[in-house]
């Protein structure tokens, strides 16, 4: 195995530590938070499997991915905390 092929491995693991915290949480600020975090290290897993396949196609989906989605979650919970605080 490369370099490379074991931080992949290594990412995979990392990646299921957050879904484990997703499921243990009962407060929806871990859930989101821990959610957010399984959107990022997905995106970065994406982004070293397209250096490893040497196809930039995919390593640009990964990063509208990292900048973009993150954002669309970020204003949800902005309007869920709206919520919150009003009620």
């Amino acid at each position: 195995m490369t370099f490379l092929e074991l931080t992949v491995f290594a990412m995979v693991i990392g990646l299921l530590i957050p879904i484990y915290q997703t499921l243990k949480a009962n407060d929806i600020w871990q859930t989101m938070l821990a959610l957010s975090s399984i959107s990022t290290k997905a995106s970065v897993l994406i982004l070293v499997v397209a250096v490893l396949r040497e196809d930039w196609m995919i390593g640009l989906v990964s990063m509208i991915i990292l900048s973009v989605g993150n954002a669309g979650f970020m204003l949800l919970a902005h309007i869920l905390r709206q919520m919150v605080i009003d009620d």
